[in-house]
């Protein structure tokens, strides 16, 4: 599996976070901030892994989601969703639209590289 990750997150901290220990591990890390447009970029750039935030502005991250799985090219395409919102409804809804992990904000560097690791792992 190729090293191409697609960042689709609006809040540059994390950006500059997720982006910094991604390239330090080989990845390549395109960003993508519009939930409007996200859909498109993935099927544009056709990433080996997206992490998409859970609120965005334009498109919230479960219908971005929702409409990747939808698309049988995307239906296996690994989703690491990223939230402030921790509640369980939140998570359940998620599930429901077939992320592949799921992880609340602020989280440790450890965890996201050890939920990237594990979900290309999975694809493979």
């Amino acid at each position: 599996m190729g090293k191409h990750v697609l960042l689709v997150e609006d809040e540059i901290n994390i950006i500059e976070a997720i982006q910094f220990l991604l390239s330090r591990e080989g990845w390549q890390v395109d960003t993508h901030s519009d939930g409007a447009t996200a859909v498109d970029t993935v099927r544009r750039m056709r990433p080996n892994l997206v992490v998409l935030d859970y609120m965005l502005p334009g498109k919230n991250g479960i219908d971005i989601l929702t409409e990747l799985r939808a698309d049988p090219d995307f239906q296996n395409l690994p989703v690491l969703m990223l939230t402030a919102r921790g509640q369980s409804r939140d998570r359940e809804l998620a599930e429901r639209a077939g992320v592949s992990r799921f992880m609340t904000k602020p989280f440790s560097n450890t965890e996201v590289m050890t939920a990237v690791r594990d979900l290309v792992q999975l694809a493979q």
